[in-house]
């Protein structure tokens, strides 16, 4: 395909995407319906509606029900999914529990779990625990071999989605080394398993995240994804994808924050005129749209260069755009706050829901401290 072919393409397919976002929950009142006056970050019906359309999978293979597109095109749709404020919040965690059964899972797992993603259904992802967070290899949630499977035993906790999600792709310890990220396994639990209870937590941003609690919940053996023990390789695999995934959609996050302050400020009117005729003003919102324009250059970049080369070494790349983009998704989304003043504070306008959608960017998938980590030791720091 030529590329001036595919830049056209993925124009048609922007164009499409925003069409469904205006007909769906172009409003206000559509966005208070889908979300329970915005406590609950999932619609499934939506949800459904766009794996009807054949774009929840449009980053997966053709074989399990995918469109066979790239990395730039899941990034395309979760950007203006988010500026649209669509009520999706588990399609992007499933999309990355899809990508990693389809590159270490079985036929049949793919058919299970890929191709159920490709028709609606959502999945999570159980890494977090209270004693181990950004130190992910030091979990202690434990699966023991038994005869015909595994018993699992432990808490998860922070877990986006486990309680509307079919399956969750439970990452745990079964075996015990010197090196702690070795004995690390991935299973595939049903949430209807019996021995997990699952509790959600109310946050700032609504019902998103939930402790899970497994009292000997067995699993069969065909629950294993990948290698016994060998989950922390396949982990760091697929971590490219989700940071530039979360990128994207704190991206799209941060564009709505963005223009809905300079909307305001460009009717809100003080002292005979509007307050973004200020120089205060206008300087503020010039600087925050060259960062956000920096934002889309290196997502998209990074994106790009995943779908050249899937298993080049992009952490460095991926992690400054998970580090950039969520840094100026809160920052826009409080300046908003700040230049709109009481009205940004009030739950008749938007920007209060981008400040508690945005506050968390920079602790979710990975702090903004262990970005910068990752970032520093691409220069043996």
């Amino acid at each position: 395909m030529s590329t001036s072919t595919a830049v056209e393409d993925r124009r048609a397919f922007v164009e499409a995407v925003r069409a469904f976002v205006e007909r769906e929950c172009g409003t206000r009142e559509q966005r208070a319906a889908l979300t329970s006056n915005g406590s609950e970050a999932h619609n499934q019906e939506i949800n459904r509606k766009l794996a009807g359309l054949g774009w929840s999978g449009v980053a997966l293979e053709t074989a399990w029900g995918g469109a066979g597109a790239g990395v730039t095109e899941a990034c395309v749709l979760l950007e203006e999914l988010a500026h649209g404020q669509v009520p999706v919040f588990g399609l992007g965690i499933s999309m990355i529990v899809a990508r990693t059964v389809q590159e270490f899972g079985t036929d049949a797992q793919r058919e299970d779990v890929v191709g159920g993603f490709c028709r609606g259904e959502v999945f999570s992802v159980a890494m977090s625990e209270p004693d181990s967070g950004s130190d992910v290899a030091s979990l202690s949630c434990r699966a023991e071999r038994v005869e015909g499977g595994y018993r699992i035993n432990g808490q998860k906790t922070w877990i986006s989605c486990a309680h509307y999600a079919r399956t969750i792709l439970l990452v745990c310890r079964t075996g015990s080394t010197s090196d702690k990220h070795e004995g690390i396994t991935m299973l595939l639990v049903p949430t209807d398993t019996p021995g997990l209870m699952i509790r959600p937590i109310d946050t700032l941003g609504g019902r998103e995240v939930n402790d899970l609690y497994f009292t000997d919940a067995f699993v069969p053996d065909d629950a294993l994804v990948g290698l016994e023990g060998a989950a922390w390789r396949q982990l760091m695999a697929g971590l490219n994808f989700e940071r530039v995934l979360c990128a994207a959609t704190f991206l799209g996050n941060a564009r709505a924050a963005f223009d809905d302050a300079v909307d305001y400020v460009r009717t809100r009117e003080q002292f005979g005129r509007p307050i973004g005729s200020f120089q205060a003003i206008k300087h503020r919102i010039a600087d925050l749209a060259t960062e956000l324009e920096c934002c889309a250059l290196l997502v998209h970049d990074v994106a790009r260069k995943i779908d050249e080369e899937p298993d080049g070494p992009y952490s460095r790349e991926a992690s400054m755009a998970k580090l950039k983009v969520t840094e100026t998704a809160k920052r826009i989304s409080i300046e908003g706050m700040q230049m709109m003043g009481g009205a940004g504070y009030s739950t008749e306008y938007d920007m209060e829901q981008h400040l508690r959608r945005n506050i968390i960017s920079t602790v979710f998938a990975g702090t903004s401290e262990m970005q910068r980590e990752i970032i520093a030791k691409a220069y043996r720091l």
